[in-house]
């Protein structure tokens, strides 16, 4: 999720079991663009979602641990009128710069001096792509990284292609190793399966050659 995002939330876009995942269904984000740039010279503005039509909707699914904690959020602070579930002492939208503030605060006392000289996660909105790396480093599909996201796949390969390398040397090496046992399998001479493959004791053994098919790995 973008900070935006995050600020405009209200508890009806939420679905928040007991146990298991949660869904949050987005709807868009908020801004602050000041009172000489918004129709109705509020501060803050609200926004469709990035580049989708103006009433699309982008549902995410949230881990447990995630549904706990808002569950807990709701239960200590309440909504705001208006059902946002993040709002300041007077119900407001929270500011941009207020949780910045918040935030170089729980760096100082979190990293050690070297993160902190290194600007790791200098932003919150660093921890979107903490989230996105994450995702894609657990082996989750790109294109549902990218719709997950609310970004485009090309967007995707093109911020986070150390991550998507890694997946392909992780299926690359998986490959492999199927090769390798099935040429273990083989009788040296090429004649035909091992004993310990005819015998069923074999681990990743071909159960059998069917003529014009491809072979079938035992596991």
């Amino acid at each position: 999720m973008r900070p935006a995002e995050v600020i405009n939330l209200r508890k009806s876009q939420c679905r928040l079991p007991r146990t298991g995942w949660g869904l949050l269904n987005l709807k868009g984000g908020v801004v602050a663009s000041g009172k000489e740039w918004t129709d109705g010279g509020a501060v803050h503005e609200a926004h469709a979602l990035k580049r989708r039509a103006a009433k699309a909707t982008r549902p995410v699914p949230i881990p447990p641990v995630l549904v706990r904690m808002l569950i807990d959020h709701i239960a200590r602070f309440g909504v705001a009128a208006d059902g946002r579930i993040f709002q300041n002492a007077a119900g407001n939208y929270i500011d941009f710069s207020a949780y910045n503030i918040t935030w170089g605060r729980a760096r100082e006392q979190v990293l050690t001096v070297d993160e902190h000289a290194l600007n790791l996660v200098k932003r919150p909105y660093d921890l979107r792509h903490a989230g996105i790396s994450f995702w894609l480093a657990s082996g989750v599909d790109p294109a549902e990284c990218a719709r997950r996201a609310g970004q485009s796949i090309q967007v995707l390969f093109g911020y986070y292609a150390k991550f998507l390398a890694g997946t392909r040397d992780h299926a690359n090496q998986l490959i492999e190793n199927s090769m390798n046992r099935w040429e273990e399998s083989a009788v040296p001479d090429g004649g035909g399966l091992s004993p310990s493959c005819l015998s069923g004791h074999s681990e990743g053994c071909l159960t059998g050659v069917i003529p014009g098919q491809a072979p079938i790995l035992r596991s």
